[in-house]
């Protein structure tokens, strides 16, 4: 019976070493910048890796007074393209980690 107990000693300290490695990725990824862009790059949307926006930018010409729901698309591209690669970073480098995790 104790030999099952070593196992189960060491399967706890892989798994907080696993904790440690994934809050140091979860902290680079957190620092990285993301930018979307409208498909024209007429705006640019960035965030921060916690998915804060930092930033937006509207280029002047894609401000038409009779046209406002062209500027509303242009910003909601740009805003998906960032949160999209947010999203692919975070299964990339996170991914490792939680794949084989129920639930997550």
């Amino acid at each position: 019976m104790m030999r099952g107990m070593g196992n189960m000693g060491n399967m706890m300290k892989q798994m907080k070493q696993m904790e440690k490695k994934l809050a140091e990725e979860q902290k680079v990824m957190e620092a990285k910048t993301y930018t979307g862009v409208s498909p024209d790059e007429m705006v640019k949307a960035t965030f921060s890796g916690k998915r804060e926006m930092t930033d937006l930018s509207i280029d002047p010409k894609a401000i038409d007074p009779d046209d406002p729901d062209m500027l509303s698309d242009l910003v909601l591209a740009a805003v998906n393209s960032a949160l999209k690669q947010i999203d692919a970073d975070g299964k990339q480098t996170l991914g490792k980690y939680t794949n084989n995790i129920p639930g997550m």
